[in-house]
């Protein structure tokens, strides 16, 4: 089975056969093909990415460096929104929470380069994505389902990784990356993305920008969404040999953001995060690799009802909370190979995180901080991968972890202890007379409450979901396909009740799946079409499942020849009558029902040199009004229209957008 890579986004400097450039093209990737030799490289940009590529059972890979339709919100959630399976609740114009099948918040693991990073807003203002730039990133990795062990428990929706990998030098040389977007609403975004280096070590430094002003939706109604947000990020390497590693990054940005479906704005998003890694290679025939990271970071966020909106009315009275969170953790994994077919990764994990708050008026940073509660966690894993034959292999891993809690607040449980446990096991084969490859696997991953979730009600079971996942990737000159299918029970499902104020665990059923299909039709022109569907049942309670999003699809057809390039996308979702109205899960309750949409996007690129991508697009062509079933309800802002039931999507976005690499 090939694999795509597109953390390195590279080729080397010399004609590449059209066969493989154009399969390439019809993946909406870029493959790594290098020789031992080669020294000399150059980086290839992308034509609009419609539809992400499959490139392993379970697994989708994506380049957030590529253009894209339709054009995703500047931060992690906006920018997975995009891929199937995938939903993003709307807030205002960025900070939407992202679900996939339905499940999200610790449901689903997000890294951001090997750290965790928690948000500190008890309302989810900053959710882990919020304080992603995407395009600052190499590769964005998604892993299906409990089918993985290395990355964490609780996987129940799966694991998100945002990767960087420096490419090694083998000469002393300067490489960048740079891009300009402008869009409607005022939205324009820049990114400068510079590395200079030789065979002993580089640096590179990463500088971001994002705005926005409030954008309108299809009836012309202007909603609250207005936000800024910069980055600046650091990345010294020392690589003394081609097989050693130490690597040290600093990541801080700053960001505030106004919201529509909630009383505050927020007023400081400020974030400082130190990453530590090394990794040695070929240490012995045994042992192939040692991997160790570290890390520290901390969120400092505010919300106040006067920094970005009128006060008004009952909210007349100045406000605001200073809520933080202090993370900090490890990871120490071993990848061993016992024979020719048999490899193992071993390892272990560790991350404690502490939240506080204070809130008072404008006078809140004189006050003093309220200790909340202290998560310290443990955790053991082991992962095993066995070649059967040519054509069949076996994974399988085992994890379990250790959580103490300690609870803070006066008059309230003192602490709480969790043993959990994860494991899978997955069988793959490769047809023998087709370009197929098919798989099946049970997965089973356990989850403790969250900080959200015992801030309703402090003594919840652990989640425990049970999975099974089976379908097919195939690949040949003309045609790309995969179809992921899954159904689980998950026995304790922490259920938020009576609109977001109260817990309780429930038995749960939920199965679906997504397909995915690139065709190449005559010429230069390619066909692309995605489903995803999702259906959940609450078992305890005999009725739907809350904050599972209805059935969607895409379709889209592209031409590029290599230097132009146009496009048409249809995204068209299905009505959601399927409701349990005040009942969710710590990004939302179900508020209603929602009627089925459809909203049509196209694009333009031109590559005038191998180095410079220029593009262009209308987003929701027919400037339509609507609202994805998952989007939180809208509430009154001074000055602004009456409140509609959920927060709109925007309306015709038209944007532009330069890339070049240097």
């Amino acid at each position: 089975m090939s694999r795509f890579s597109q953390t390195a986004n590279v080729l080397p400097k010399k004609k590449l056969p059209a066969l493989f450039f154009s399969s390439l093209v019809l993946l909406g990737g870029t493959a790594v093909a290098a020789e031992d030799k080669q020294e000399d490289f150059y980086t290839l940009p992308e034509v609009v990415v419609t539809a992400p590529a499959a490139t392993d059972p379970l697994t989708v890979e994506t380049d957030p460096k590529a253009p894209r339709q339709p054009v995703p919100a500047a931060d992690g959630g906006g920018y997975l929104k995009n891929i199937p399976g995938f939903s993003a609740t709307r807030k205002g114009g960025t900070a939407g929470d992202p679900l996939f099948r339905g499940l999200g918040g610790t449901r689903l693991n997000v890294l951001l380069d090997g750290t965790y990073l928690q948000g500190g807003c008890g309302g989810r203002m900053d959710p882990p994505t919020a304080y992603v730039f995407p395009e600052s990133y190499d590769k964005i990795k998604i892993l299906k389902g409990p089918e993985s062990v290395l990355y964490g428990g609780g996987d129940i929706a799966g694991t998100v990784l945002f990767e960087r990998a420096t490419l090694p030098f083998t000469k002393p040389e300067l490489r960048g990356n740079s891009s300009l977007f402008r869009g409607s609403f005022g939205r324009h975004d820049e990114l400068l993305d510079v590395t200079a280096g030789d065979k002993k070590g580089y640096a590179r430094i990463i500088k971001t920008r994002s705005h926005a002003d409030n954008y309108r939706d299809g009836d012309g109604r202007e909603v609250h969404s207005f936000y800024t947000r910069e980055s600046l990020t650091g990345i010294l390497g020392w690589t003394p040999d081609v097989d050693t590693l130490y690597e040290f990054a600093i990541d801080t940005s700053t960001a505030e953001a106004a919201y529509a479906d909630r009383s505050v704005d927020g007023a400081k998003f400020d974030r400082r995060d130190y990453r530590f890694k090394y990794e040695k290679k070929n240490i012995s025939p045994f042992v192939r690799k040692l991997e160790f990271n570290a890390y520290h970071n901390y969120i400092d966020h505010v919300m106040d009802n006067y920094s970005l909106r009128a006060l008004s009315g009952m909210m007349a009275m100045p406000m605001a909370m200073n809520p933080d969170r202090t993370t900090v953790g490890g990871r120490l994994a071993v990848q061993l190979a016992f024979d020719s077919k048999t490899e193992a990764t071993v390892g272990l994990d560790y991350q404690k995180n502490k939240h506080t708050g204070r809130m008072g008026g404008a006078n809140y940073p004189s006050l003093h901080r309220t200790p909340d509660m202290t998560f310290t966690n443990y955790g053991l894993f082991g992962e095993v991968r066995r070649t059967l034959d040519t054509r069949s292999r076996l994974l399988g891993g085992l994890r379990t972890d250790s959580l103490d809690v300690e609870n803070e607040k006066t008059g309230q449980i003192a602490s709480d202890h969790n043993r959990t446990y994860g494991a899978f096991l997955r069988y793959e084969h490769d047809a023998a007379k087709a370009p197929v490859t098919s798989y099946i696997g049970i997965g089973h991953a356990e989850r403790p409450a969250d900080w959200w979730e015992r801030n309703k009600a402090f003594s919840l079971e652990p989640e425990k979901s049970t999975q099974l996942d089976a379908g097919f990737l195939y690949r040949s000159k003309k045609l790309k396909a995969s179809l992921s299918l899954f159904a689980g029970n998950i026995a304790d499902f922490i259920l938020i009740t009576s609109h977001g104020t109260s817990a309780r665990n429930i038995n749960a059923s939920f199965h679906g799946g997504e397909a995915e299909l690139t065709y190449a039709l005559a010429g230069h022109w390619t066909a692309t079409a995605t489903l995803a569907y999702t259906h959940g049942t609450n078992k305890s309670d005999h009725g739907p499942l809350p904050q599972i999003p209805p059935l969607e699809g895409t379709l889209g057809l592209q031409y590029d020849n290599g230097k132009f390039g146009a496009g048409l996308l249809w995204r068209g979702v299905q009505a959601q009558n399927r409701v349990d109205i005040g009942n969710g899960n710590e990004i939302g309750t179900d508020i209603g029902p929602t009627a089925g949409f459809s909203v049509f996007s196209a694009h333009l690129s031109y590559r005038p040199a191998k180095d410079l991508l220029l593009a262009a697009g209308v987003d929701n062509i027919f400037n339509k009004t609507y609202a994805e079933y998952v989007s939180r309800p809208a509430v009154s802002v001074p000055g602004f229209p009456p409140a509609t039931i959920r927060v709109n999507e925007p309306g015709r976005n038209i944007w532009v957008k330069a890339s070049y690499l240097f």
